[in-house]
């Protein structure tokens, strides 16, 4: 019998040698992530009680709308600062030669190489009362006191933009690198100024890749936990460490569980609202 008729026997069978490889995977998978996710799912509904007691604190318990609120304030507020910085870099980073972005790159890269934890802690040391920030301005006589730039919000979204950054600035350097630069160069061969090619060509070009690191870069700051809880001293809680303080201190797991499914909810709506936009599969190395 032919190779060709073996491989059309096997797929009137249904039978695909590769799926028997990946079939361990999606066990796997199964076992340590879906079934766990569903668990958690049942546990917002069933505790204390079965039924929708939980979800309803959510337009019933002023602690809980606070601390939504401030999620996703803080998490606003990073995105468009991190957006700027990034668009900034990123635009400059397509336009410079290749000696001088090979250092862009790796200032950029830097935050991948360190710990969360320890630039949480270097920010302490930089935004304290008696820091080098707050030293240097009293020194040089711009203040009398010191500011409150850690503890509150402020030295959150200072800790959150710092490391969001370079997820701001891959995503629109990819899309930046894909516009060819002979558009913008007809704008200007047409009497186009500087600001209105830009303006008009290579802005609008350049916004699924805008919208793709906004929404990026907004999911990834909805999961913080390390630095709001290191730079906010406390003071400033989102749903991560919200979620944390309900089932290991006060052991309210029907809360703490419905507030991760919400969580979960909210990435998968933006994951969709992306997918208008832009290629997923393409943006995370699927093709």
């Amino acid at each position: 019998m032919s190779v060709t008729g073996i491989g059309g026997e096997r797929r009137a069978r249904g039978l695909d040698p590769y799926v028997l490889l990946l079939l361990p995977l999606l066990v796997m998978l199964a076992v340590l992530y879906v079934y766990p996710m569903l668990r958690v799912f049942w546990v917002s509904f069933s505790d204390p009680e079965l039924g929708f007691a939980n979800y309803e604190k959510l337009f019933t318990t002023a602690g809980i709308q606070r601390m939504l609120g401030t999620t996703f304030t803080l998490c606003a507020i990073t995105t468009a600062i991190a957006m700027v910085c990034g668009y900034v870099i990123a635009y400059a980073m397509t336009h410079v030669g290749d000696r001088h972005r090979t250092w862009m790159w790796i200032f950029v890269l830097i935050p991948f190489w360190v710990s969360v934890l320890a630039r949480a802690f270097a920010w302490v040391v930089l935004l304290r009362d008696n820091g080098i920030v707050n030293n240097a301005l009293m020194g040089v006589g711009l203040i009398g006191e010191p500011l409150p730039l850690v503890r509150n919000q402020f030295g959150v979204v200072v800790g959150m933009v710092h490391y969001m950054i370079p997820y701001a600035v891959l995503p629109l350097y990819a899309s930046m690198r894909a516009i060819d630069p002979r558009t913008v160069a007809a704008a200007r061969g047409l009497g186009a100024r500087p600001w209105e090619a830009f303006l008009r060509v290579f802005l609008p070009l350049s916004m699924p890749g805008i919208i793709a690191a906004g929404v990026l870069v907004f999911i990834l700051t909805l999961g913080f936990f390390v630095t709001p809880a290191i730079l906010g001293g406390g003071k400033t809680i989102m749903i991560a460490e919200y979620v944390s303080v309900q089932i290991l201190q006060t052991v309210r797991w029907g809360i703490g569980s419905m507030l991760s499914v919400v969580l979960l909810l909210s990435v998968f709506l933006l994951l969709g609202v992306m997918s208008r936009f832009v290629d997923l599969r393409a943006m995370f190395g699927a093709k």
